[in-house]
């Protein structure tokens, strides 16, 4: 019998590891969000940055049109939508508008949005200087809030694109968050002398 055969056991082995791995990788995807900013450029130090490097021009005889579109998560129960559908803007000029959430349910909870821009070339030609995004965002039982954004296109846009879309879709990090509350209980009870700092 040829060794380097390998027994159906063996291969089936190998393939459910797999799955637990890319169903861990799954459930642990939204507290990595901030590795995936820095991945990616949409971190809010990175986009900072880039508004302050580059030469800001606005374009009075332009106009691009930003529509905005939110979805929930499956396991995300929160309502949100945002106060205006699109808007028509120069690019150059910064522009502020909100969404608004409300937590349906009997209990605090805290959510993430996790933005996605299209088409793609205008991923980096849409600066945000404020966003919801950028934090966790708590929200009491029954609570309804405003959440601002303000953004900025880039006059480098290319001219053949006329429209944006900037989607957000919110997670339920609830738990990730208590989890991280009870490890600092845990380091206050064994230094109570020791500064705890605690994750976003």
């Amino acid at each position: 019998m040829d060794k380097s055969a390998k027994s159906p056991k063996s291969v089936a082995a190998k393939l459910a590891l797999v799955s637990v791995c890319m169903f861990g990788f799954g459930y642990v995807l939204v507290p990595l969000y901030d590795v995936f900013c820095d991945l990616t450029g949409l971190r809010f130090t990175q986009e900072s940055n880039e508004l302050v490097s580059q030469e800001i021009q606005e374009d009075t005889t332009r106009l691009v049109t930003v529509e905005f579109d939110v979805s929930m998560n499956e396991s995300m129960p929160w309502k949100v939508r945002p106060a205006v559908s699109k808007l028509q803007v120069h690019p150059g000029r910064v522009y502020t508008t909100n969404y608004i959430a409300k937590n349906t349910t009997q209990s605090a909870m805290v959510g993430q949005a996790v933005p996605s821009i299209t088409p793609y070339v205008a991923n980096r030609h849409l600066v945000k200087t404020e966003c919801f995004c950028f934090e966790n965002q708590p929200i009491e039982a029954g609570k309804e809030v405003e959440m601002a954004l303000s953004f900025m296109i880039n006059h480098k846009l290319p001219k053949d694109v006329k429209v944006v879309t900037l989607s957000y879709t919110f997670f339920d990090i609830t738990q990730n968050k208590s989890l991280n509350k009870l490890g600092s209980a845990d380091l206050n009870k064994l230094d109570s002398t020791e500064s705890v700092i605690a994750f976003n």
